[in-house]
């Protein structure tokens, strides 16, 4: 399974229109090879740089339940067939990159499972991690930076 996106290269700057205090919506992905027997996709986005400045992993997006079909994540994702957990900004849905202190790298991943999670709207990614355990398929990675403005 592949994740990419159009609007930068793995391990490059995230365009800036993304960042939490600029446009803060989600870049474009492209999805490719879902294995067979997928019963639904997990996407989450989030920054492990940050446990200097704010002590944890920052959680920038958390989407559950996306159908296995979809093969393009559009930017500006109006999530409708899915479900949007909330961030370490204390708000679901999308929250762009907002570095405080230096350049962070930021992961894409997505999780191909072989069933869907009964959770609310809201959720937390260490919620959806563990209704995913002894459920996923496949995985893959995106990487992208993004500096302070």
């Amino acid at each position: 399974m592949q994740l990419s996106s159009p609007a930068f290269a793995d391990g490059e700057a995230i365009p800036r229109r993304h960042g939490y205090r600029e446009e803060n919506v989600n870049p474009p992905l492209r999805i490719e090879g879902v294995p067979d027997g997928t019963a639904s996709l997990v996407l989450v986005v989030d920054d492990p740089d940050a446990k200097d400045p704010a002590g944890k992993v920052w959680d920038h997006w958390v989407v559950w339940n996306v159908d296995p079909d979809v093969e393009e994540i559009p930017e500006a994702w109006a999530v409708e067939a899915a479900v949007e957990g909330r961030t370490d900004y204390g708000e679901t849905g999308y929250g762009g990159p907002n570095p405080p202190d230096r350049e962070h790298a930021y992961r894409f991943r997505l999780y191909a499972l072989d069933t869907r999670l009964p959770l609310e709207t809201g959720s937390t990614k260490a919620e959806v991690q563990a209704a995913m355990d002894g459920h996923v398929l496949a995985e893959a990675a995106l990487t992208g930076t993004y500096a302070p403005g």
